[in-house]
């Protein structure tokens, strides 16, 4: 037994970890004080442990087939906060990672200075007013918007969290509204302080006031009376998914623009963010989020196409039970929905598969689609059964499919797992759409066209990340990805 090698790790992981620990400090800085976010290779090291720190190192040797450390990155990180930045994303990995390509004699403060000379700018507003939002509706969806909205206001130069409407409020709903925010049976507990403010109606979240404006009719309000203007409404009820009755959103004194947290009607652009969002126009003022399916399947389908083509296929979405459905068995509108969720897989109907063409004109007709519904709470499953142009094999076609997920443009909204023991809870606060489960393709022998794929995906806080990434381009908040590209 080599007991110099149980010393060995002991002492790297310490030396390890008290070095993350003090990039912590500097992290915090660059992000509240210049409004700089950090990612290792695609990882955000925002607001994170030391022990995330080294987590989304030890995920840069998938891309890079050999380690990356705190060591290698921490005197990247001092050069960076040694500059004058602005507002930015700056991949840390990739920065270190070109730097060591150069060889040891160049200057590491040169080569940072020039690799971020465009955001060696000092400390700019994001936007020239910060852009208000305001929640319809607080659901499931809408609470977990409200966290990540929190989650960015940072130095309160881009999104601000200004009210959420319901329909009534009675006595003693402000702390039951404060409670549901703060603890959550799948999310878990909110990262942040929450009070009550009486006065205002109002709860407090990291400094944030939160107005509550009760209205059963949208266009009645009066945004302006509480300091909110030209704001970008946020539709998580479901009530109206047309261009009518979305509509009545804008005849609010205050609102600007609406975003539908479910799929669209009429010609409302469905976008799915990473896809097809460079059709999203400053002239559109009604736009939908689509679907969590959608959202889950479109980017996978998207380059599936590109490399193999798609002939035809079938969706099967695996789907957690909603709040449509009833805990216990009672009457329903909608065939079987009316059986108590938690204790049946239910059959019912999805519009995925006919949504999927509204993103990707390319496979009109081409696509079916079925659900069940499932008794999980929360994280779903999408089946993808696709006959593609030409043959693949299970090594190639999850070789193709983890490259996106690690190097491509779409890497925040496709991820990539092997793992042999994944379950469904594991899948719990990913941020990406979907997530490939690699262990699971099949691939027909007998017709190597024929492919099955497995596709996880957090319907709630994936979704509310894809939802997220869409109010960003809509506030017309871009902030540069830095290094750039070779």
């Amino acid at each position: 037994m080599d007991l110099s090698k149980t010393e060995r790790y002991l002492k790297l992981w310490t030396a390890s970890e008290n070095l993350a620990t003090k990039m912590l400090s500097t992290l915090n800085a660059l992000r509240t004080e210049r409004g700089v976010l950090v990612h290792v290779y695609g990882r955000s090291i925002a607001k994170v442990s030391s022990t995330d720190i080294m987590k989304a190192h030890r995920h840069a040797r998938l891309v890079l087939n050999r380690e990356l450390t705190v060591q290698d990155t921490y005197p990247v990180l001092e050069a960076m906060a040694r500059l004058n930045l602005g507002p930015c994303r700056i991949d840390l990995g990739k920065l270190t990672v070109k730097h060591q390509e150069l060889g040891e004699d160049t200057s590491l403060d040169e080569f940072v200075g020039s690799e971020l000379q465009s955001v060696n700018t000092g400390v700019l507003p994001v936007l020239d007013q910060p852009q208000d939002v305001v929640l319809y509706g607080f659901g499931r969806i809408g609470r977990l918007v409200a966290r990540v909205l929190l989650d960015k206001v940072g130095r309160g130069d881009k999104l601000r969290p200004k009210a959420i409407v319901v329909r009534k409020m009675r006595p003693g709903d402000l702390n039951k509204r404060a409670a549901l925010l703060r603890l959550d049976s799948v999310h878990g507990t909110f990262n942040g302080t929450i009070h009550i403010d009486e006065e205002e109606n109002a709860i407090v979240v990291n400094g944030n006031l939160l107005r509550f404006i009760e209205a059963d009719k949208p266009e009645e309000i009066d945004y302006t009376k509480y300091g909110i203007n030209n704001a970008i409404v946020v539709d998580n009820t479901g009530m109206w998914r047309d261009r009518e009755g979305l509509g009545r959103h804008l005849k609010a004194k205050g609102a600007k623009k609406v975003l539908l947290t479910a799929p669209g009607k009429d010609d409302i652009p469905n976008i799915v963010y990473g896809i097809n969002n460079d059709e999203l126009s400053d002239d559109e003022n009604i736009v939908s989020a689509a679907s969590c399916t959608t959202n889950a399947i479109v980017p996978i389908l998207k380059v599936l196409d590109e490399e193999y083509g798609i002939v035809s296929g079938h969706l099967e979405s695996c789907h957690a039970y909603t709040n449509d459905q009833n805990l216990i068995d009672n009457y329903h509108k909608a065939p079987r929905r009316g059986r108590s969720a938690p204790l049946n897989m239910v059959i019912t109907t999805t519009g995925a598969a006919k949504a999927v063409s509204k993103v990707l004109p390319a496979l009109e007709g081409k696509l079916t689609g079925n659900a069940i519904r499932v008794p999980t709470p929360n994280v779903s499953l999408a089946i993808l059964k696709l006959t593609l142009g030409k043959e693949t094999s299970v090594k190639e076609i999850n070789a193709f499919l983890n490259n996106i997920a690690l190097n491509s443009p779409y890497q925040n909204q496709v991820d990539f797992t092997n793992s042999a023991d994944i379950v469904s809870s594991d899948i719990v606060g990913s941020r990406h759409a979907g997530v490939v489960d690699g262990q699971a393709t099949i691939v027909n022998e007998s017709d190597p066209r024929n492919v099955v794929l497995y596709v996880w995906y957090d319907n709630e806080f994936g979704y509310t990340c894809q939802l997220m990434r869409v109010i960003q381009q809509m506030a017309g908040i871009q902030l540069k990805e830095l290094p750039a590209e070779a």
